[in-house]
Order: structure tokens, then C-alpha cells, then sequence
């Protein structure tokens, strides 16, 4: 179709009804075809919970300048703009529903893999009107029908579309701020010159006691090795290193699963998500920890996970662990890594079966199998050499523990802020300072947090080298102050405290649900037998046996009915 046609927000809607990928940008209309749904370095659902949203300022945070200029080939025409900006449809994704191969022919067809749970307490906090929540779908009556026009429409909000626009139009205006000041241009020497002396150092100073037979020290010094290395892998993953995908991906491989035998394609798939639905439970892998952690009590409804493809089930062990989450936090973040790796290696499993495989081609999954291999390979051999089992497991647990740390410091920045879905208008920048918060650091010591402390212009910003964060949230600040903006910052042990605190609200629920249940089944059986009793006796007085129902079985059990005797005439 000519790209001069103007679309409404109806046509826009049939379409998506029909399956396309629809996805507005600076008012033009994308048609995203499946081949690059399926090849997205950023993946498919980061395209997928935007169509039928306007995803400027997305699209501009997450790109560089010369893949922003390709986009407009996918436009198919303009849209119809209310005072300006663009009245948003809610993606079918986010109602459950996505488009999969049938059996018989292979061809697309929609699949209701989740229903919705709205709110039917508004004035909830966790779940305003706004919110859609997903559970499992048990039921197979919606499975070849398709979302409809009804549930493309966004529930009631209470932000104002067109207040959202402006501050929109002002992020961008930001954003250009922080281009012309050149602060995305990558301090190499300044930057990076002391962390690679970091690194050099730490790595060092491990193998020098590892040779000495110090093992523990050797293990401490792996730990803060890896700990500091993540932060450039992690630059390496949002193309802020030397901006070329290609180069900063096979870096970051090196880094991540050679030297750390963690996937950078798990990593940067699952990073993005997160960026882009920070927060939201149903959709953020980053906060989606049920067994182990539930940051809202919305998540003890067994929500369903659109990025995991399965339910997080409040069941008997989370119901149990749940209850004292906030005991087990730093416990569990000691073992963090290990998630990490069992994640890595799930993602490239998948890989492995999946025709469209990873990022980049084969040589990507390829090179990153290979770097899993020569890890194990390597540390394998620094755990055969500690010359024990049990030597080894204290080094093990001793060189990952020294990583929690960085877990910690990360969740900090999420974990106490708002879980709210407040709708499909919500702005970028809305959304990106309602759901972070900056961990307050000096500039001397703010290599321990590798600059990541500085999580809301990080999220604003994702692909801004981190060794400018600090004079980007200046801009940032004035930019929230100017807008009426919340700039949400506290110190290390505060937010320690924050999310301790947001556990334990969460733990109190967990165990109040449990003295509620077992009040009702404490009832249920008083009730059931009094039930009893009653049955009992109207026997009795059939079978003209009263008096015997009286001195056996009935007066046994007739205490047990709200502890009054039964008495017959």
C-alpha cells in the first residue's frame, strides 16, 4: 500500500485483528513483516508489546542513529493524530493473545495462551483499573478465534493522554540535549583504560594465589573479577562500547561466556524486555522470581509469564519460601549466578531447536556454545586443581558468592518502585521514573557499582556509555523537575532497607493468607460436623431411635457443633 495513505485508528485496529505487526513511529505506520519479527536483534517481543502503541521514543532509546534511518522502510502510510499524538490500542499480546503455526497447514493463527485479570478494586495501588494481568488459559474455547476490537481498547487510566504526549515531546528534546553535549561518544581511555588495569589486576592477584595455594583469597579475587567484568559486558550488550553491533557482540561474548560462562544473547534478550516493560508482572522477566521472591502481592495469584511462556505458580513451596523472603534475600542473592547460568544455558538449548536461532546468524550460537565449553573447560580445571572436593565446593560457593553484591545493587533499583500497570499511554519517560531508582553513590567509589548506581538515566538513555551517566542525570534531574517528575534516588543501605521492607509486606500477606485458609477449614469442618449431627439425629427420630442416637454416636459429636449439647425431648 502507497505510504502516503492515511490509516484511522479503526483501519489500524482490523489490521492488527488480522495479524499484522503494526507499529507507529513519529506518526508513520510500520508494518513489521514476520521475517524481521522473527530476525529482531532485539527480539520478538520487544516489537510485539508495541504494535498498535507509538514506540518513538523507544525505538530512538534502543537504536543507533543509522538503523533509526532504516526504519522508515517498513512505513506503509501515516495515522490519524488526536490534538497531535496517537490514542493507543492495547497490543494482543498483552491480553494473551500471540499468533502461532496450527498443526495442519503451518500457517499463523491466533493462540489464547493467557486470559486477563482486571482489577475489581481500582483504588488498589497494585492493580488500578488500568492493569492487565495475565493468568494461564485453561480453557480451549478462545483457541482460532482472535482478539477483537473490544480488547484492543485500553481499560480506563487516569493519566492524561495528552499530558503524556507533552512530556513525550520533551523527553526528545532531552535526548537531543544529551546528543549535542557528546555524551554517547565512549571514553576509551578515560573510561576504560583504569577498569582494564582493574580487571588485569584482579584476575592477577587470583592466580597468584591460586598458584600459592590460597585458595579462598584466589576465590574472593575471581569473584570481584567477574563482578567488575559484567559492567562492561553489559555496555557491550546495548551497542554502547564501540556502537557496531557485530563488534560489540563478539566482545561481549568473549566476556560473558568465555571468560564468565554466561550467555550474552540470554542476557541482552532478556535485558531488553525488561527495558522496555520495566516492572510490569506479567511481562518483566526481571521481577518475575516466584518461587523465591514476589515483590507485589499481585504475583500470589499465579500470574502467567509472557516472556517465560508459563504460570509462576503461587503454590505450597512458594507459599512457604514467600513468607520469608525478605529472612532468605541476601541468601538467595549469594547464589544468584547460579540462576544465571541455568537461564544461559535454557536460552541456548531453545536456540538450538529454534529454525530462526540466534541473534546474528549461526556464528553467534555457535561462538557462545563454544564459549560455554571453554569456560567449563577452564574452570573446571581451577576446581580439579584445588585437590579436593571439598576444597573445590568452598571455592565454587566462596568466587560466586563474591558476585551478590552486584545482584543486590540491581534489584535495588527496581524492587521497592511501582509494579502499577498504568495502561498503553503511559509515556516512555513516564514509566522508565516511576518504576527505578538511583542508588546514591560517591563518584570515588562508584566503580564498586560500575556506574550502574545511575539506573534511571540508564533506562532513559539504555545505549549512553555508563562512564557518562553521571553527567547525563543532571540533565535528567532538571528534565523531572521542569515536568513534575519524580526522581526516585536513595543511598545503599536505604534501599537495602526499601526492598527488605517490600518483601516483608509481601511475606505478611503470604502468612495472613495462611491463618485466613486455615480459619476456614477450621470452620468448614465445625460446620461439616454439624452437618452431622443434624443427619444424625433426623435418622434417628425416623427410625423412632432418638434416645439412642442421644446416648451413642450423636451426643459425641453434637459438642463439636458450636460446643452446645444436643438435647431431644
Amino acid at each position: 500500500m502507497a505510504r502516503h495513505t492515511i490509516w484511522s485508528r479503526k483501519q489500524v485496529a482490523a489490521r492488527i485483528l488480522q495479524g499484522d505487526t503494526l507499529i507507529i513511529f513519529h506518526g508513520q505506520l510500520l508494518n513489521i513483516p514476520k521475517s524481521w519479527l522473527d530476525a529482531h536483534p532485539g527480539g520478538t517481543l520487544a516489537l510485539l508489546h508495541f504494535v498498535g502503541r507509538d514506540a518513538t521514543d523507544e525505538i530512538e532509546a534502543c537504536h543507533l542513529e543509522h538503523t533509526v534511518a532504516l526504519i522508515p522502510r517498513y512505513s506503509i502510510g501515516t495515522v490519524e493524530l488526536t490534538d497531535g499524538f496517537w490514542a493507543p490500542l492495547v497490543p494482543p499480546i498483552a491480553t494473551g493473545w500471540v499468533r502461532r503455526p496450527s498443526a495442519a497447514d503451518g500457517t499463523l493463527q491466533w493462540h489464547k495462551e493467557a486470559v486477563e485479570l482486571l482489577s475489581d478494586d481500582p483504588s488498589n495501588k497494585f492493580t488500578p483499573a488500568s492493569s492487565i494481568l495475565l493468568t494461564e488459559n485453561f480453557s480451549s474455547t478462545a483457541k482460532g478465534q482472535g482478539p477483537t476490537l473490544a480488547s484492543l481498547q485500553p481499560p480506563p487510566s487516569t493519566l492524561s493522554l495528552e499530558q503524556q504526549a507533552r512530556q513525550s515531546r520533551a523527553y526528545r528534546e532531552l535526548h537531543k540535549r544529551v546528543v549535542d553535549a557528546g555524551l554517547y561518544q565512549t571514553r576509551y581511555v578515560a573510561g576504560y583504560g583504569p577498569e582494564i588495569a582493574r580487571y588485569a589486576l584482579l584476575a592477577t592477584l587470583s592466580a597468584y594465589c591460586y598458584r600459592h595455594d590460597w585458595l579462598v583469597p584466589s576465590a574472593v579475587f575471581l569473584g570481584l573479577f567477574w563482578h567488575q567484568l559484567v559492567f562492561t559486558a553489559h555496555d557491550l550488550g546495548h551497542m554502547g562500547v564501540t556502537h557496531n553491533w557485530t563488534a560489540d557482540r563478539i566482545i561481549a561474548t568473549v566476556i560473558a561466556d568465555y571468560i564468565g560462562g554466561l550467555s550474552i544473547g540470554w542476557w541482552v534478550h532478556n535485558h531488553n524486555v525488561h527495558h522496555l516493560v520495566t516492572n510490569h508482572p506479567s511481562h518483566d522477566p526481571d521481577i518475575e522470581h516466584i518461587p523465591f521472591f514476589a515483590i507485589s502481592p499481585v504475583f500470589l495469584d499465579s500470574l502467567w509469564s509472557s516472556y517465560y511462556k508459563r504460570t509462576m505458580p503461587f503454590d505450597a513451596f512458594a507459599r512457604i519460601v514467600l513468607s520469608v523472603q525478605h529472612k532468605l534475600f541476601y541468601i538467595v542473592m549469594a547464589f544468584a549466578r547460579f540462576n544465571l547460568y541455568a537461564n544461559s544455558y535454557a536460552y541456548l538449548y531453545q536456540k538450538y531447536f529454534d529454525t530462526r536461532r540466534a541473534t546474528g546468524g549461526w556464528w553467534a550460537w555457535r561462538l557462545e556454545v563454544a564459549g560455554i565449553a571453554f569456560f567449563w573447560l577452564w574452570f573446571g580445571g581451577v576446581l580439579y586443581g584445588c585437590g579436593s572436593w571439598q576444597r573445590a565446593l568452598v571455592y565454587l560457593i566462596i568466587s560466586h558468592a563474591v558476585t551478590s553484591p552486584l545482584h543486590v545493587q540491581i534489584v535495588l533499583s527496581h524492587f521497592s518502585m511501582s509494579t502499577a500497570d498504568l495502561g498503553p499511554g503511559e509515556s516512555f519517560a513516564h514509566r522508565q521514573m516511576r518504576t527505578t531508582t538511583d542508588v546514591i553513590c560517591a563518584p570515588a567509589v562508584e566503580f564498586i557499582h560500575g556506574g550502574l548506581h545511575l539506573q534511571v538515566t540508564h533506562h532513559l538513555f539504555p545505549r549512553l556509555p555508563r562512564h557518562n551517566l553521571r553527567k547525563a542525570s543532571a540533565l535528567v534531574k532538571a528534565y523531572a523537575a521542569e515536568h513534575g517528575l519524580t526522581y526516585a534516588e536513595f543511598g545503599f543501605v536505604a534501599g537495602n532497607k526499601e526492598v527488605i521492607g517490600t518483601l516483608r509486606a509481601v511475606a505478611d500477606q503470604v502468612r495472613l493468607m495462611g491463618t485466613v485458609a486455615r480459619a476456614e477449614v477450621e470452620e468448614a469442618v465445625e460446620k461439616r460436623n454439624a452437618d452431622a449431627v443434624v443427619k444424625v439425629v433426623k435418622e434417628a427420630v425416623a427410625n423412632g431411635s432418638a434416645k439412642a442416637a442421644v446416648a451413642g454416636d450423636v451426643q459425641c459429636v453434637s459438642p463439636a457443633a458450636n460446643g452446645i449439647p444436643l438435647v431431644l425431648p
